[in-house]
């Protein structure tokens, strides 16, 4: 493919897992990639980057760092746009405002200032579910979450501990391919605008055990969830948006048995008697 030809994109945080792919699938359409990561020195941040199939022409790593005014100039001077993925998630969080909230949304005030000063005409923000889905409305099987909803702060702030910590949940899935894909759509299509709900499936921890169990007996997976609690209840989310793009998400069964190979392929894996 080459609908990138002759074009040079920008992408925040290039070492993540979804930037990963977006810059795999960037490379393989023909664009040439301006990677910003936090240290250019650090192996652990750009092997995997540099091994990539046409990093070694079109690969462009810059060092950014999201608190730092004016980090990103000169990445995304002379782009054409820009992927701005770059934003701390992980779960043992102690300080919640300073370790991810301060970062995501005074890092993205950066970008977008340096963008601004590039005068860059489009630029794709990753986000989560988490800021769509939890604003104190019910969400059990007949509701539908689109791309109105908002996430509170305040029913955020009230529910912390559980959203961080319980292990009965449902969550929404979805293929990293086809996340990383449709950044790139929302920059190619040119009627792209505004927020996309990214979720093939929401589905309860339980439902993911009895899908890995179906296609692997064997596998190792839980037999009772880690509470007694009731079932969290799934719910909808609309792929009205996001097929506007063009795009079909793949199954969660698909996407279970991609990781599970993925996982075996590297040695993560190394029966169906060994634990993950």
């Amino acid at each position: 493919m080459s609908s990138g030809m002759g074009k040079v994109v920008c992408v925040t945080g290039a070492s993540g897992y979804i930037a990963s792919w977006l810059v795999k699938l960037l490379l393989h359409r023909g664009y040439t990639v301006r990677a910003t990561v936090r240290d250019t020195a650090d192996p652990k941040r750009t092997l995997h980057l540099q091994a990539l199939d046409g990093a070694k022409d079109r690969l462009h790593l810059f060092k950014a760092s999201l608190l730092e005014e004016g980090s990103f100039d000169a990445a995304v001077a002379g782009c054409d746009c820009v992927f701005h993925t770059a934003s701390p998630f992980y779960h043992n969080v102690k300080d919640p405002k300073a370790e991810l909230l301060d970062p995501a949304v005074n890092g993205t005030l950066n970008v977008l200032r340096s963008c601004k000063k590039a005068s860059i005409k489009r630029v794709i923000i990753t986000s989560s579910m988490a800021a769509v889905a939890y604003n104190g409305k019910p969400r059990t099987p007949d509701v539908v979450v689109d791309e109105t909803w908002f996430s509170s702060a305040e029913v955020c702030e009230k529910n912390e501990d559980h959203l961080l910590h319980n292990p009965n949940f449902s969550f929404g899935w979805v293929n990293v391919k086809d996340v990383a894909l449709a950044h790139i759509l929302a920059y190619e299509v040119p009627s792209a605008n505004g927020r996309y709900c990214m979720v093939e499936r929401v589905a309860h921890h339980s439902e993911i055990v009895k899908i890995i169990h179906e296609m692997y007996p064997n596998f190792p997976v839980p037999d009772k969830c880690a509470d007694d609690a009731p079932f969290v209840p799934i719910y909808q989310v609309s792929k009205d948006k996001i097929r506007s793009l063009g795009m079909e998400l793949i199954p969660l069964e698909t996407s279970l048995k991609e990781t599970i190979e993925s996982l075996r392929e590297k040695g993560f894996v190394t029966s169906e008697s060994s634990h993950l």
